[in-house]
């Protein structure tokens, strides 16, 4: 089908992830692993926190959205990743990539955005402990989760549109695994000077103020901790902090190598983008249940309760 000399993609085709063909098997059950090993570490975190009232508090309102976005975050791309080492074809629908592109960014911005209200939150808690309930109350709370899920589907709106109002003619072959806009830019036929200046200044701008209030919220409460006269004290209150802080790391540092680079190495990108949109969902829930004394405390109670449900 022909269009202003242009030949109207109707579908891609995912080159997947570099591997020798011997090791399809083994990387299939290592991606399988990390997908089940993702989706019962954050349900576990969503029942825990449902089902622990000491746990309704904002800090774990805030993690029981994190666990939920992760689900589908990891959900976006493994699922079809998984299918497509198996599959000769590696094809994806010109709609379905355009539904996967949107969605990753959807939730991948929310969870930048929640990344740094939950900083905040901190913030509150440590800085303003004597206000911290009146700052930060059920309906503030809810309106902070109402805004980054409503900025995130802004995000990916902006992004899903400039990319795929293009026309792609020079091929259907997507370096990746996955719908990404970096990738995709590749394809296109017309001048992608102003997707690449969105990417560096909407990603830019977004993911650099989302990091520089997240520096700005521990800069106030390593100040706050520093004033704490006993050690134990500083130790217990800066644990608060630790596991979002490994976690902001984690999120952070992959993408902003991939984006600033948009013509990147495509060896390189498959391995960053593996970590961050794998290896971070999977590790998020290990990271707050390991170092979260509150959190192991509610899921040995909960477990206790299992076990006590099933010998009556």
């Amino acid at each position: 089908m022909e269009k202003d000399n242009y030949t109207l993609v109707e579908e891609f085709v995912l080159l997947g992830l570099p591997h020798a063909e011997e090791l399809t098997i083994p990387l299939f059950i290592l991606i399988l692993f990390i997908y089940i090993f993702t989706l019962l570490g954050n349900l576990l975190i969503l029942v825990t926190i449902r089902m622990d009232p000491k746990l309704h508090t904002p800090m774990y309102f805030f993690l029981f959205n994190l666990s939920f976005l992760d689900i589908w975050f990891s959900s976006v791309t493994v699922p079809k990743t998984l299918v497509n080492l198996l599959d000769e074809r590696k094809a994806i629908s010109f709609p379905g990539c355009i539904m996967q592109l949107y969605f990753f960014h959807f939730f991948g911005g929310t969870e930048c955005f929640l990344y740094t209200v939950m900083a905040y939150d901190r913030y509150a808690a440590i800085c303003h402990p004597l206000h911290y309930t009146k700052i930060m109350s059920k309906r503030v709370c809810l309106q902070m989760a109402a805004g980054t899920w409503l900025t995130g589907s802004i995000h990916g709106t902006i992004h899903t549109v400039l990319t795929f109002r293009l026309p792609f003619c020079k091929s259907n072959l997507v370096e990746h695994f996955f719908c990404d806009i970096p990738p995709v830019l590749k394809l296109a036929c017309s001048s992608t000077s102003i997707n690449e200046f969105v990417i560096l200044v909407n990603n830019g701008i977004v993911a650099s103020t989302c990091f520089l209030l997240i520096l700005v919220s521990y800069g106030h409460i390593i100040l706050a901790i520093l004033k704490i006269s006993s050690a134990e004290g500083r130790r217990r209150t800066f644990s608060t902090c630790a596991s979002h802080i490994t976690v902001v790391i984690l999120f952070f540092g992959p993408p902003v190598v991939i984006y600033w680079r948009p013509h990147s190495v495509h060896s390189a990108d498959g391995a960053f983008a593996v970590f961050y949109t794998m290896v971070t969902p999977m590790l998020n829930p290990l990271i707050y249940t390991l170092r979260n004394k509150e959190v192991k405390s509610a899921i040995m109670k909960l477990g206790g309760r299992h076990m006590t449900s099933i010998n009556t």
